[in-house]
């Protein structure tokens, strides 16, 4: 049986949709539709049931998902094993290999550079793939195996499938530009919600925390723009234009500039950071050391 059918049908469980789990996993929607015909067949037996509000695996999908995903997992360990002779690497040998991992934009912009120089330095046959990322589509890189770790700004992690461990917090700054009228200066909500915030992109959980309550503050329209971008949101305050609620890591250079300053706005509790793989899948010798060094690099800035 060829495994790809198998990662497709794990990813379409996960997705929901034909269509989620074609973009999910790169490729047309015919193509995934054509392998799950084809994996139906194979088995004797339908898998999911299509429905208007999306796919549901039948009672024989769900049986088979567990043992697709330890399928998946055992060819992972097989393809380290034949690329790196490191199934499970003794202590001192090299570890090598790559590791996909996805992070905020925050963290990708002020603390993993560090980390990856670090890897970089104490295992040269390790090659990491940071991408930026939101929570949602960082959880469906887990979830269908694109990705091997990810750093969430959450609270929480609820979702079953993955193990999130707490490894840092973040602590939180408003900011404007040096000349501006709260630079410097106490604010609270009803002065806050009446100018223009720059903020992450929705889906970031403390950004989404602040736009509820200023748009829940009466009497007043709070103007909100959100970009994907960390830097665009500073240019954008740096220059004028309004405030910004970011993890003080990403704005600590331009404070110390004084090309932004610090507002004393109400308290903002520090942003956990979680750091989250699947909990059925295979950790490989590459994946922990990354692992290892995220959590050793944080608990040291922290």
């Amino acid at each position: 049986m060829d495994t790809r059918l198998l990662q497709t049908f794990v990813t379409l469980v996960r997705a929901g949709s034909f269509t989620a789990a074609a973009r999910s996993l790169h490729l047309a929607q015919s193509t995934v539709t054509v392998q799950i015909r084809t994996l139906e067949r194979e088995l004797g037996t339908p898998l999911f049931d299509r429905l208007p509000s999306g796919t549901v695996p039948t009672r024989a999908g769900l049986r088979l998902l567990e043992d697709a995903e330890a399928v998946l997992d055992a060819v992972a360990r097989l393809r380290a094993r034949a690329s790196t002779g490191q199934g499970d690497a003794a202590d001192g040998a090299a570890i090598e290999g790559e590791v996909a991992v996805a992070a905020g934009d925050s963290l990708c912009s002020a603390r993993l550079p560090g980390v990856i120089a670090a890897l970089r330095r104490d295992h040269p046959g390790l090659d990491v793939h940071l991408q930026a990322a939101a929570t949602a589509p960082a959880v469906d890189g887990l979830r269908s195996g694109r990705l091997d770790l990810a750093l969430l700004l959450e609270p929480e992690v609820t979702d079953r499938d993955l193990l999130a461990r707490r490894i840092a917090s973040e602590p939180l700054v408003y900011v404007a530009a040096a000349d501006h009228r709260l630079a410097g200066r106490t604010a609270d909500w009803a002065e806050l919600a009446r100018e223009s915030f720059f903020v992450h992109e929705e889906g970031c959980s403390y950004s989404d925390r602040l736009v509820g309550v200023l748009e829940g503050m009466p009497g007043v329209r709070p103007r909100i723009t959100r970009f994907g971008s960390i830097d665009a949101t500073r240019s954008c305050v740096a220059a004028g234009l309004g405030l910004t609620l970011l993890p003080r890591v990403t704005v600590a250079g331009q404070l110390a500039e004084g090309r932004l300053a610090e507002v004393a706005g109400p308290a903002a509790e520090p942003v956990p950071v979680q750091l989250v793989r699947h909990r059925r899948r295979w950790v490989s010798p590459a994946a922990r050391a990354v692992a290892e060094e995220l959590a050793r690099a944080f608990t040291t800035a922290s």
